[in-house]
């Protein structure tokens, strides 16, 4: 069961893993309605697959702001 949760991400683990701003990742999540697995206590947890979908949405703003230019 350890095994299971260390891989369980909060949204700030998620921020410090991509290198990104917190605000950055709230907003992925709520514009892609990216959801949660669950919960531990008050804070939301989501799992390697959906680090890859926020890092992938990120990527794609980013490549989208670039072509603006």
């Amino acid at each position: 069961m350890a095994s299971t949760l260390a891989r369980l991400l909060t949204v700030g683990t998620i921020a410090e893993r991509l290198n990104e701003p917190l605000s950055r990742i709230e907003y992925v999540l709520r514009t892609r309605n990216i959801q949660p697995i669950g919960m531990a206590g008050n804070a939301r947890v989501y799992d390697e697959t959906d680090l890859d979908k926020i890092a992938n949405e990120l990527r794609d703003i980013d490549d989208r702001k670039d072509g603006d230019g």
